[in-house]
């Protein structure tokens, strides 16, 4: 049997498969999962509830060629928010990778049973919109760490699995640095030593596997309108290098 591991995007939505594929060649079962704008999905992100990637995750594990000691998880954006649920949540999940991910419930809420995790806000009125048209939203989002958004935090603390966070410190779709720093805190201060963090200067938002065209301009789904990305070519390339490297090391230690 194979390790298994479930990948997941951010507000493209839709079906993406080239990372699932990768994974693949490397000798994992891997599951593309789409969460919306797809066949019988909602068309765009509403509330979502945990059980369907609770449903995801029991349909991978059922499969004869998976592995049953437990699967990892892979997301970048919104997706890395959801790895994080998973991995907090469900006790299948053993690892997760977290790529310029928040560590706050963002934009719809998420239910779990009677559970409810609060999305933070965006502020549109945060937004710069640069002289070329791009759309800096880089301050749009609340602030995690103002206690009127606390009941928005994943509580990763409840984890037992491992985690990897992996972060462009230029990142301007939002402070994802500042959210693994946050995550990182919370762990520590929980005396839990089930973490790693890859932060890479000069690195934007999008870091895919090796050898992916550098992506600093995003059309954003959900407002529909250029996103700046951040990074620059030279380094976020090397960060897309090495985080490939280390993503596959993390994987292959904890569910091989």
């Amino acid at each position: 049997p194979f390790p298994g591991v479930i990948d997941m995007f951010g507000d493209e939505g839709g079906l993406i498969e080239f990372r699932s594929s990768l994974l693949a060649t490397h000798g994992f079962a891997a599951l593309s999962l789409p969460y919306f704008n797809f066949e019988d999905l909602p068309k765009v992100m509403d509330d979502f509830r945990l059980e369907y990637f609770e449903e995801a995750t029991r349909f991978l594990l059922r499969h004869p060629k998976v592995k049953k000691s437990g699967i990892g998880v892979i997301g970048t954006g919104k997706g890395g928010e959801l790895a994080l649920s998973m991995m907090t949540f469900l006790p299948e999940v053993v690892a997760a990778v977290c790529i310029s991910g928040c560590s706050s419930i963002t934009a719809t809420a998420l239910h779990y049973g009677k559970e409810t995790l609060p999305g933070l806000c965006f502020n549109m009125s945060r937004i710069k919109i640069l002289d070329n048209g791009i759309f800096d939203i880089y301050e749009a989002l609340d602030d995690p760490r103002n206690p009127a958004n606390s009941q928005s935090r994943i509580p990763i603390e409840k984890a037992e699995g491992h985690f990897l966070f992996v972060v462009g410190e230029d990142d301007h779709n939002w402070k994802s640095s500042l959210y693994a720093e946050i995550a990182t805190t919370c762990l520590h201060q929980h005396k839990k030593a089930n973490f790693n963090l890859l932060s890479y200067p000069g690195a934007g938002h999008r870091i895919n596997p090796s050898f992916s065209p550098v992506c600093l301009v995003a059309l954003d789904r959900v407002l529909g309108v250029p996103i700046l990305s951040g990074g620059e070519n030279k380094a976020h390339a090397h960060a897309q290098e090495h985080s490939w490297g280390k993503i596959l090391e993390f994987l292959n230690l904890h569910l091989k």
